[in-house]
């Protein structure tokens, strides 16, 4: 029974990091916020401003991104 507890208690922890870290990810730092730049005045210029919104319109235009911006949003998830 103890082990069993220890189990979840580890893998809890472990969700918890994984979270956290996914979180701070999703972030984009100044350069890649360069390198999308021009994609975003582009294709998502309503969404400046707004990240979540701006994020969601990067994706659903990533097919017509520049290769920099591409690599981007496909590293946070898109």
């Amino acid at each position: 029974m103890k082990k069993s507890v220890k189990s979840v208690c580890v893998s809890l922890v472990l969700l918890i990091a994984a979270t956290a870290s996914a979180a701070a990810q999703s972030e984009p730092t100044p350069q890649e916020k360069m390198a999308c730049r021009g994609d975003a005045g582009k294709f998502c210029a309503e969404h400046i401003g707004k990240p979540p919104e701006m994020n969601a319109c990067l994706r659903d235009n990533k097919a017509k991104l520049s290769d920099g911006c591409r690599k981007v949003v496909e590293s946070h998830g898109g």
